[in-house]
C-alpha cells in the first residue's frame, strides 16, 4: 500500500528517524486501541532520549488516542464479530444501523444530530455493534468511565488552507499517484479487496472499477471526491481539538518553531 498511503520517501524516511511506517501487514487485525498501546510504549521509550518528539497525522481517532487515551471495552467472542461482519456483507450498512439503534438507542440518537457520518462508516458501526451485542450492555455505557493520564503535555500544531486550494491539491495529488503505479498498486492487492485494511479511500474505488460496476475515469473522480470529503471531516474533527494553534501552510517554519519553543518554556517553567 506505498502508493496509496502516500508512504514517505527514502529520502525522506534518511532525513529522520521514523516510526510506525510500513510496520504491520493487511493480513493481521489492528485497531486503534492497539496503536494506542503501541504509540504510548514507543514515546515512554523516546521520551528517554529527548523531551520533544513529533507526531504527524492523519487520522484525527488515531491522534486523540495518543493525546486522550479511549475508554476500556470488553473483550468480544471472535464468532460475535465474525456474525455481524457476515450480517453486514448481506445487509449492508442499514443493518448496523438497525441493530445500533435496537442496542443503544440513546447512542444512536446522539450520533444522528451530533455526528451523523459516522452512522454511514461501517468500521466504527460495526464496533459499536459488536460491543453491545458482546457485551449485552450499551456501547455507550462503557464511555466515560475510564481516565486517562499522560505523562507528556502535547503542543499540537494545525497547518490550514484555503478550501479551493486544499481541494485543488488533492486533486493533483490523486493524479500523481496514478502517474506513480496506483492502478497496478491497487490490481495487485485486489484479491484481498475484502480486508478491513482496503476499505480505504483510493482502493475501494478501483475495486468497482476491477468489478465493472464504474470506468476508470468514474473511478479516479470518485477518488477525489471521496478525499475531498475525508479532508472535510478532518477539518471538522480536528478543529475542535482543544488548545490547537492553526498555521497557514505557507507560514515561514521559524514562526512555527518559534511558537513550539515558547509553548515549551511555558509548560516547563
Amino acid at each position: 500500500m506505498r502508493i496509496g498511503t502516500a508512504v514517505p520517501t527514502a529520502t525522506e524516511l534518511q532525513s529522520a528517524p521514523h516510526h510506525f511506517i510500513q510496520n504491520k501487514s493487511i493480513f493481521e487485525s489492528y485497531t486503534v486501541g492497539d496503536f494506542e498501546q503501541e504509540a504510548i510504549a514507543k514515546l515512554d521509550s523516546l521520551f528517554e532520549k529527548s523531551n520533544i518528539q513529533i507526531m504527524v497525522g492523519g487520522s484525527g481517532l488515531y491522534v486523540d488516542a495518543v493525546l486522550k487515551g479511549f475508554d476500556d471495552f470488553p473483550e468480544i467472542d471472535e464468532n460475535v464479530r465474525k456474525q455481524i461482519n457476515a450480517d453486514f456483507e448481506q445487509f449492508g450498512i442499514t443493518y448496523l444501523q438497525q441493530e445500533l439503534k435496537k442496542h443503544d438507542p440513546d447512542y444512536y440518537q446522539k450520533l444522528s444530530l451530533e455526528n451523523p457520518q459516522t452512522l454511514q462508516n461501517p468500521q466504527r458501526m460495526k464496533r459499536f455493534v459488536e460491543v453491545s451485542i458482546g457485551s449485552g450492555k450499551p456501547y455507550s455505557s462503557f464511555i466515560g468511565q475510564k481516565k486517562n493520564c499522560r505523562n507528556f503535555t502535547p503542543i499540537v500544531i494545525g497547518l490550514e488552507a484555503e478550501r479551493e486550494v486544499m481541494y485543488d491539491r488533492i486533486n493533483q495529488r490523486v493524479d500523481l499517484m496514478l502517474q506513480e503505479g496506483l492502478l497496478t498498486e491497487a490490481e495487485q492487492l485486489y484479491p484481498h479487496k475484502a480486508l478491513n485494511a482496503l476499505q480505504t479511500v483510493g482502493y475501494r474505488e478501483l475495486f468497482e472499477y476491477f468489478d465493472g460496476i464504474v470506468t476508470l475515469d468514474q473511478a479516479v473522480e470518485n477518488i477525489k471526491m471521496n478525499t475531498r470529503r475525508f479532508a472535510k471531516r478532518q477539518i471538522t474533527w480536528f478543529k475542535r481539538t482543544e488548545n490547537a494553534k492553526w498555521f497557514d501552510y505557507q507560514t515561514d517554519r521559524t514562526a512555527i518553531i518559534e511558537h513550539i519553543e515558547s509553548q515549551f518554556i511555558i509548560h516547563n517553567s
